[in-house]
């Protein structure tokens, strides 16, 4: 299960270095942990990270996948060994990003995919709150998703389809601070969606997490032997992952839910995210790990994949999308399957 075994390294001024076939990490020269490369699946650092040529020159040959992020938790690169990926594979997939009819189908379906997952969190939401007129709020918004998913086979081009998702998401966020407890509030509260950098401690929370979904996204697709860089709803840009933000949208709530919780039972504490100059949120060292281990927990939490009718780690299913998206490229399936949540 290698999406299972991601390794985030967050602690500023960590030194990884190669110990044989193990990955020794080590702060101030003092060694923090050793893990044997054949139990990692990628590296991912965090910050002001530190690595030893040998080590990036073994992860390479052993296949693990180095991705660096900055503190502000944004992509800066990512080092792998040759790409093994089917070549036949991606020829299909650039010309199907041609099509205009295949182009737009799969995007109504990542689309479709989100706006479900997203309705489960908010439908849960209701039914969870023990105030019945916050409950009436999020039921309401709860029903525009659902007149927006309605919308959906309507959309005649991308643009459309884009402002109904971009509608849809307005509505939902709305609804997520009622599903945040009372007393949490006032530290915890988001005035809708900011990024880049995020303006409240919900928001840097959120970004926290689709940056983890993101890279396991990514991973997913270049196992299944896709190209990463093009996809159907996120138009391609130099270096935008696209097709790994297109299968990313289904697992966004998925990551809300994994937010909330970390609030609700008191895991972060409002002192965790820290305001920098210019209003800028972060996380901090100790709340990155709370973080991490949190979803690194979650995804070993198994769910029921309603195609295969068997219960798979959420962890994997990422990879099983990924191989779904490969179908659905071939003409082995009709069009893509999104993962609908319970």
């Amino acid at each position: 299960m290698q999406l299972l075994n991601t390794l985030y390294v967050t602690m500023p001024e960590s030194h990884l270095r190669l110990e044989n076939d193990t990955l020794r990490i080590e702060i101030e020269h003092e060694v923090k942990l050793r893990v044997p490369l054949h139990h990692i699946g990628a590296v991912v650092c965090l910050g002001n990270i530190s690595l030893s040529t040998p080590l990036m020159h073994r992860l390479a040959e052993t296949g693990v996948a180095l991705v660096l992020l900055d503190a502000n938790v944004r992509f800066k690169g990512r080092v792998e060994g040759a790409v093994s990926g089917n070549v036949l594979l991606r020829r299909a997939q650039h010309e199907r990003s041609m099509e205009p009819g295949f182009v737009l189908e799969t995007a109504r379906a990542c689309v479709a995919g989100k706006l479900r997952n997203a309705r489960q969190v908010l439908l849960r939401g209701a039914r969870e709150s023990k105030n019945p007129d916050e409950a009436a709020n999020i039921a309401r918004r709860a029903d525009d998703l659902a007149a927006s998913l309605r919308a959906l086979p309507a959309s005649v081009d991308l643009d459309t389809l884009r402002g109904l998702e971009g509608e849809a998401a307005r509505q939902y966020f709305s609804a997520l601070n009622f599903l945040i407890r009372p007393d949490a509030r006032e530290h915890f509260f988001m005035d809708g969606r900011s990024r880049r950098p995020p303006r409240d401690r919900v928001n840097a929370l959120l970004s926290f997490l689709y940056s983890m979904w993101m890279n396991d996204c990514r991973s997913a697709l270049e196992a299944a032997g896709l190209d990463p860089q093009v996809g159907f709803l996120h138009t391609l840009r130099p270096g935008r992952a696209a097709l790994a933000l297109d299968l990313m949208e289904e697992f966004r709530p998925f990551a809300d839910r994994l937010a909330l919780t970390l609030i609700n039972r008191a895991q972060l504490e409002p002192g965790d995210l820290v305001i920098r100059e210019g209003g800028a949120v972060m996380l901090d060292g100790d709340a990155r790990k709370t973080v991490v281990v949190a979803y690194q927990e979650r995804k070993q939490e198994e769910l029921t994949h309603p195609l295969l009718k068997q219960a798979v780690p959420l962890g994997l299913l990422p990879l099983l999308q990924a191989r779904l998206m490969a179908r659905a490229i071939r003409s082995e399936t009709e069009g893509y399957l999104p993962f609908i949540a319970k």
